[in-house]
């Protein structure tokens, strides 16, 4: 199949249309079939590649911090692998887990970079961005009890602190492009307006959760990626598997993440997104695909596509097997009734969680 490519934003840097993640890297998935799944990504064009400091996540472990970096990094370390792919990776926002819940400023994110390109065994990332901000998000489910931060002045310099460390990295060539993830329209504004006013980088790209089952994306934030030409890579299309059918009917299946949250300690929500009404939404999605002959995983995804604005899923497994499963549907492209079915029952199913 061939592949499309994607400028991220205003940069130079471009990527395939479709992203793997790797956040289960080093724990749900060895060493071994991590790096097959890189392989098997790059043989098709997919050459993008997201990672972050705090990975493997599922759960997210003071002991296994930057695994995933390291098992990406033996890989990319293989002859002529660097050259074949484009790597993004995250610097972890306040957590408990890395830095013992220090915010990051200016001299964190220098001192990240230079440590995610050793683990990474690499002289170069093409897409630094930030986990999330320091000031706290929306995302993760937090939406419903969210509370601003409310010293704009505090903010502003340190973005300002921030663009400043990243246009240091870019200058000596550490850092091709910059992004944020898991931001707000606001937050997305104010980077965009502080790197105009101190020259810093601009921001390329924003990495925040979108599918058919979560479209906050949909509106503020929509016009403000549009208008200042940023490229939304969108992770978790599938919603944390609840769109592939696995838990139709509030099934619970053995080695599922869910499953695998129960027996680590955690709800096995998902991360709050396992609700009657995610799973009522997942059901009708899963049947509208069924009526039309598409896969329900392969209808998430080249939805994504269809979206108004310059988007690239970040598609992750497991497993090969998984991954080879959702490399079988990426040559297909929805028709446009299939479109209008999925506008009109994403109204029947509104935010489900």
């Amino acid at each position: 199949m061939a592949m499309k490519r994607v400028k991220l934003g205003r940069s130079e840097v471009e990527v395939s249309e479709i992203c793997l993640g790797t956040m289960t890297f080093g724990n749900q998935t060895d060493e071994a079939d991590a790096h097959a799944q890189m392989d098997r990504a790059a043989g098709i064009g997919m050459t993008f590649f997201d990672t972050a400091e705090m990975y493997p996540v599922n759960p997210v472990r003071r002991e296994t911090v930057g695994l995933t970096e390291e098992i990406v990094g033996r890989w990319l370390a293989q002859q002529g692998n660097r050259d074949r792919v484009e790597i993004a990776t995250k610097i972890t926002g306040p957590s408990q887990t890395v830095r013992d819940g220090a915010p990051y400023d200016g001299a964190t994110v220098r001192a990240c970079i230079d440590a995610s390109l050793r683990r990474l065994q690499t002289d170069r990332i093409d897409l630094y961005q930030l986990h999330w901000p320091v000031r706290g998000t929306w995302a993760f489910r937090q939406n419903w009890t969210y509370a601003p931060e409310p010293d704009k002045d505090r903010v502003l310099d340190h973005m300002a602190d921030v663009l400043d460390a990243v246009g240091q990295a870019v200058s000596e060539g550490k850092v091709r492009a910059f992004g944020l993830s898991n931001e707000t329209a606001w937050g997305l504004t104010r980077w965009c307006d502080v790197a105009e006013r101190t020259g810093g980088p601009r921001v390329a790209s924003i990495q925040n959760e979108y599918s058919l089952l979560y479209r906050l994306f949909d509106t503020d934030l929509c016009e403000t990626a549009v208008q200042e030409d940023v490229t939304l890579l969108a992770f978790s299309p599938l919603a944390a598997g609840l769109l592939t059918g696995k838990y139709a009917g509030g099934a619970m299946p053995d080695g599922s993440r869910a499953a695998v949250d129960k027996q680590t300690g955690g709800m096995g929500k998902l991360g709050g997104r396992l609700t009657g009404r995610a799973i009522a939404a997942s059901d009708a999605f899963g049947r509208l695909a069924a009526d039309h002959g598409w896969d329900p995983v392969h209808m998430a995804v080249a939805w994504q596509l269809t979206r108004p604005f310059r988007n690239v899923p970040i598609i992750g497994a497991t497993d090969r097997h998984q991954l080879d499963h959702l490399i079988a549907g990426l040559d297909r492209s929805l028709p446009a009734d299939l479109v209008k079915s999925i506008d009109r029952l994403h109204r029947d199913h509104p935010l489900p969680y």
